[in-house]
């Protein structure tokens, strides 16, 4: 399976547990377009003002039709205590395998402190509701996202799509 990272590529169903420890699939949401959102660690500032950034503007893009949903390489629990402390009402996916973020292609090499380490560089994809064939498509992908302002720019994206 190739990453997809241009519009109109099929991306590949995915399954994993949520904060609650309930099972999450990509295929759980074949009828409505979906937002991921890879960031790099529960509760850390950036990741922080991210994730507020999408509870904050939550309830318009899930008037929009849309579905949100973030994850990261942290653990179900990690994501349950970040969830719990931000009132964060949408699913936060656990990949501490990291499938997942190799199938996208986010974990890359970075320099903090001098010292080369592997983690996630914050990516946004937009993926739309399954066509005629079943297959979910990318509609819209945010490299490098810097996290201020960054979900009011999604849900103006979405609301321009639309």
């Amino acid at each position: 399976m190739s990453a997809p990272t241009q519009p109109n590529d099929i991306v590949e169903n995915f399954t994993t547990q949520d904060q609650d420890g309930n099972t999450v699939s990509l295929a759980d949401h074949v009828a409505s377009p979906v937002v991921l959102f890879f960031y790099p660690r529960a509760d850390t500032s950036g990741c922080t003002i991210e994730a507020c950034g999408f509870r904050d503007t939550f309830t318009q893009l899930r008037k929009a039709g849309v579905v949100v949903l973030g994850i990261s390489r942290d653990t179900v629990k990690a994501q349950k205590k970040f969830a719990v402390k931000y009132d964060l009402q949408y699913p936060l996916l656990a990949d501490p395998d990291e499938k997942i973020c190799d199938y996208f292609g986010v974990i890359k090499p970075k320099n903090m402190y001098g010292k080369l380490v592997k983690g996630i560089e914050r990516t946004t994809y937009l993926i739309a509701p399954a066509d005629s064939e079943g297959k979910q498509r990318l509609l819209h992908v945010w490299p490098k996202v810097k996290p201020e302002g960054h979900a009011e720019a999604v849900l103006n994206h979405v609301k321009n799509a639309g």
